[in-house]
């Protein structure tokens, strides 16, 4: 890998104070506990309080990177947010934490300290905090003291009771980016895979006024939609050109636009295993490197994590495929006793397939595929299973876990090579590479992670489900840790309609 001297140089986190575990989800819904934990690495939940949002979470996140490395305002030439949790359809969420950040510095600073600060949202599911990230690079790499901040902030929501519901998750991962990094230099190519998909998106769902009107009298008791004139009541309804209401307006057709996503799980694992080999391939083209190295050239590899044991069980393939480039294939396969599928032994093209799958399976149980998990992979895992999916600072928060891993054990990785699979669903993946650098042991002492997931508040289902259901006004968490939160969203109907309006408390402060 070409040393790069740009990179990362501090990551800082920030993670509800609420968790539920993953066995009381698993106990409401009757799901098998052993599964989802052993299988799948799912063990507790971090879910967003009542007065907490994608903004609040990102702006927690950079004031912690800014404090920890003493920055001003006035040194800070972008904030660039990933994220798929958007409060708005225009304004850009970044604008609602620098405006955040402004607050809380004005005193020392004056109030126009991040006047000529660049922010922007990027937005390409799980995958925007990457793009930022590598956009931000190329702008750091241009001249040596642009120093920016890329953060990836999302909640992670899902229906209950649909099959996404186990893997949310909830927080933000704040990145320092600059020439000269004490943490990671990043390599500038990067492999990218780009085809469209419907694997995971969020639509504008359109509903008619009519079917708003017949749902509601369906709930009513003792009337039916007989009762009533519909078409008279629908031709009522904006017929003028002054907007009453949500219903008396000038559309026929209202837009909903939900937090919960419209998904396929499988098709979104069979787009996730595509996009991050062909984005290996494209990798491989662009940095000159053979396959069958993978293997040999990265101590660690860092995935995007839906659920924490996503990547040992999407690797499988391209594991099998670098032991075939490097020549030890044959020498796997009799070590492990295993039974190889040949398409001339199938009639049936669909029984072959559902056998090389059957296959791959195997291979991911054999002591030397563990053993490859355990080393390059699994260090990145547990952070997740404590938290669930971030969306977008997922593949953040597998970094921050796997370097603390690292650290924990004592070992010295300065020099050691990271290798990251990016995956943001409808579709594109990008793959990438990063050295240690000397300095990292110091930045990584200061993360803190473990440390912070130990300290957060435990609440049960029905808590659970009432914040799930936005019932809940006051924050569930009883030990206030202080930060911004959201303090008041405008509701009348005016030109402020929707203007979300936030406060900072310090720890110990009751908001």
């Amino acid at each position: 890998m070409t040393t790069s001297t740009v990179g990362i140089d501090d990551l800082a986190v920030y993670i509800p104070q609420i968790y539920l575990p993953i066995e009381q989800l698993a106990q409401a819904r009757d799901l098998n506990y052993g599964k989802l934990s052993k299988g799948l690495g799912l063990l507790e939940m971090a879910l967003a309080d009542a007065d907490e949002d994608a903004a609040t979470m990102a702006a927690n996140a950079v004031l912690d990177l800014m404090h920890k490395n003493d920055l001003e305002p006035a040194q800070i030439g972008r904030i660039y947010l990933g994220t798929e949790s958007a409060l708005d359809g225009a304004k850009p969420t970044a604008t609602y934490v620098l405006d955040m950040l402004k607050d809380h510095f004005a005193d020392a600073y004056g109030p126009n300290c991040f006047l000529h600060c660049d922010v922007v949202d990027l937005t390409f599911a799980c995958i925007g905090g990457v793009d930022a990230l590598q956009n931000s690079l190329e702008w750091a790499a241009a001249k040596p003291d642009r120093i920016g901040i890329v953060v990836a902030s999302d909640e992670a929501k899902y229906e209950m009771n649909s099959p996404g519901e186990y893997t949310q998750g909830a927080g933000a991962v704040a990145m320092l980016v600059k020439q000269s990094p004490r943490l990671l230099a990043i390599d500038p190519d990067f492999g990218v895979a780009t085809r469209p998909a419907h694997d995971f998106f969020k639509p504008q769902r359109k509903v008619s006024k009519r079917e708003i009107i017949e749902e509601v009298i369906a709930l009513l008791p003792d009337v039916s939609a007989e009762d009533f004139n519909l078409d008279q009541l629908e031709a009522k309804l904006g017929e003028g050109l002054e907007v009453k209401g949500v219903l008396d307006c000038n559309e026929t057709s209202l837009s909903l636009h939900k937090i919960t996503p419209v998904f396929d799980g499988p098709y979104s694992n069979q787009a996730y295993q595509a996009r991050i080999r062909e984005a290996l391939i494209d990798y491989r083209r662009r940095t000159g490197k053979e396959a069958g190295t993978l293997l040999e050239d990265f101590s660690f590899l860092v995935f995007h994590l839906p659920y924490a044991f996503q990547a040992r069980r999407m690797f499988s393939e391209i594991y099998m495929e670098e032991l075939r480039a490097n020549g030890t294939w044959g020498e796997f396969v009799m070590r492990n006793r295993l039974s190889v599928p040949c398409a001339d032994d199938y009639e049936d093209r669909e029984e072959y397939i559902t056998k090389c799958a059957e296959f791959l399976r195997m291979v991911t149980k054999t002591e030397d595929y563990r053993q490859f998990v355990q080393d390059r992979i699994a260090p990145g895992e547990w952070a997740s299973s404590r938290v669930g999916n971030l969306y977008a600072g997922s593949v953040f928060l597998s970094l921050m876990s796997s370097l603390e891993a690292a650290l924990d054990l004592d070992r010295d990785i300065a020099g050691e090579s990271y290798c990251f699979f990016a995956y943001g669903s409808g579709s594109k993946s990008k793959v990438f590479a990063a050295e240690v650098q000397a300095g990292w042991r110091e930045v990584v002492e200061a993360f803190g992670l473990r440390n912070r997931l130990d300290h957060r508040e435990s609440i049960d289902y029905a808590t659970y489900e009432a914040l799930h259901r936005g019932n809940l006004t006051k924050n569930v968490a009883t030990h206030d840790q202080g930060g911004f939160f959201l303090a008041h969203v405008h509701e009348d109907r005016d030109e402020t309609e929707g203007a979300r309006h936030y406060g900072y408390a310090a720890s110990g402060v009751l908001a």
